[in-house]
């Protein structure tokens, strides 16, 4: 196997010979430019695997050498050493293109990471295989791929591919439903931290007086409750990747404490008088307008242009209504796996009523709707009245007739049905169109169960519907 080899662009001899015997113990080969001239003629002369530059160089600076790389060498990664505290340049030079970045003076346990990614990201380059991954890593990428064959998905997965290849934090926007953790996994899969862990984060949900212990951890006895060190979500995401779902929701004091995670890779737990290293990569993501909130106040302008290097918007389903039969199929295998049952179809109406319906909940919305029409459908082809369409998006209002079609069975049951459907008419108008469904269904499986005497098979004979289904309906409306 080859040796990998280095380029090492700087004026400084002292720094080279460090950065190279830093590499020479990593068992990586290296050499030097002194400038930008002969740095562009190494580069053009052989291959590397990597080219560190630093940013101020006798014949321009290092941006432009980045900039002339994507143009010319696009397949190399390329970092940039900065000099401290020089944040901007490290943030213009990843809006370049750029791989990552290290400051000066050099920790070199950062730099050893750093160039460790990037040598895995270019032999996954050069073979399309990332090093050490297992069978079932590999099929759940290939399971959680983005379906569809629309400009707007082609373009999305084009997107993702590129964005891999990069340490630079990823902002992911789009409205709620549309898959943006889907995205920010698959980012993760797609890039050189594919083995290691990718952590989420609902900023949203963590109560605020807890947010800076659940992030960063704590020491024992750091505060009331302490009673052991606790390692923090950002530790836990080392040398992989941290998704910050919904970061608009972060507080204030958070964001400034964050702020300094993406600029100086560090962190420091409740209670230790020292800072860490740390080596993750940001992504977040919300559905909310971030230079909005900029605006108002209520987000650090310094904080949203360090997320924001690469900006990821994930069209809404209604964008590329084209890729719903195919993303409603892929939908189906999964649920059908999922509580084990066969596979089921969609009717040509009901498949049609898909493509006209506008997806107010997106990718969300359309799994919710399958996952009741697999419970509601007896036949294993889903008809237009079990998708239960929610009235005023482009297809006709549903009625009571329609929800009483729904639960269709032996004759003797039919008068039970017929009442439940009728009472979702004096239910109050403020409640959600899934929760009403919801409340039938529960109750039609109660009266089925009690008639049965609580016999599940004969429950779910009585219903119209399998074994499994009506199983997995009980856990889901948590019947007991």
């Amino acid at each position: 196997m080859t040796q990998p080899v280095v380029l090492i662009v700087d004026d400084e001899p002292d720094l080279i010979e460090l950065v190279s015997l830093t590499l020479s113990r990593m068992n990586l080969a290296s050499e030097g430019a002194k400038d930008l001239a002969s740095a562009r003629a190494r580069l053009n002369a052989r291959r590397y695997d990597l080219c560190l530059t630093d940013m101020r160089l006798p014949d321009g600076d290092g941006l432009s050498l980045v900039e002339w790389m994507q143009q010319n060498h696009p397949e190399l990664p390329v970092a940039v050493i900065t000099a401290h505290g020089n944040v901007e340049s490290a943030v213009r030079a990843l809006k370049f293109g750029a791989f990552d970045f290290v400051s000066k003076p050099l920790d070199l346990g950062v730099l050893r990471k750093l160039v460790g990614s990037a040598i895995k990201l270019g032999d996954m380059t050069a073979t399309g295989v990332i090093p050490g991954r297992t069978a079932a890593a590999a099929l759940s990428t290939s399971a959680s791929r983005l379906v569809g064959q629309s400009h707007a998905m082609r373009h999305l997965r084009e997107l993702v591919t590129r964005v891999a290849r990069s340490q630079a934090p990823v902002h992911i926007t789009g409205e709620s439903g549309t898959g943006k953790e889907l995205v920010a996994r698959l980012i993760h899969d797609s890039g050189s931290r594919a083995e290691a862990p990718f952590v989420p984060v609902n900023c949203g949900a963590i109560p605020s007086e807890l947010m800076e212990s659940e992030l960063f951890g704590h020491k024992r006895g750091s505060f009331t409750g302490a009673i052991a060190d606790k390692r923090g979500l950002i530790q836990s995401a080392e040398g992989g990747t941290l998704f910050l779902d919904e970061i608009a929701d972060l507080p204030l004091h958070m964001q400034v404490k964050l702020l300094r995670v993406i600029q100086e890779k560090a962190v420091r737990p409740v209670g230790e008088q020292r800072e860490s290293a740390v080596d993750v990569r940001v992504l977040s993501a919300t559905h909310k307008d971030l230079a909005q909130l900029v605006a108002q106040g209520r987000f650090r302008e310094d904080l949203y242009y360090r997320v924001n290097v690469i900006d990821v918007r994930v069209p809404a389903l209604r964008e590329h209504a084209e890729d719903i039969p195919e993303l409603a199929d892929a939908l189906l295998q999964r649920l059908a796996k999922q509580i084990g049952a066969p596979a089921t179809r969609i009717g040509t109406e009901a498949r049609d009523a898909l493509r006209r319906y506008s997806f107010p909940g997106n990718v969300r919305e359309l799994e919710n709707i399958l996952e009741r029409a697999i419970a509601l459908s007896g036949s294993g082809m889903i008809s237009l009245e079990d998708l239960q369409l929610r009235p005023g998006a482009h297809v006709a209002p549903l009625t009571s007739t329609a929800v009483e079609a729904t639960f269709t069975g032996p004759p003797s049951t039919q008068t039970h049905h017929s009442d439940i459907a009728a009472r979702t008419e004096v239910l109050p108008t403020h409640t959600a169109l899934g929760d009403q469904l919801e409340n039938i269904e529960r109750e039609a499986i109660v009266r089925a169960l009690e008639q049965t005497r609580y016999n599940k098979t004969a429950a779910a004979k009585l219903l119209g519907m399998s074994f499994r289904a009506l199983r997995y309906r009980v856990k889901k409306l948590g019947i007991e």
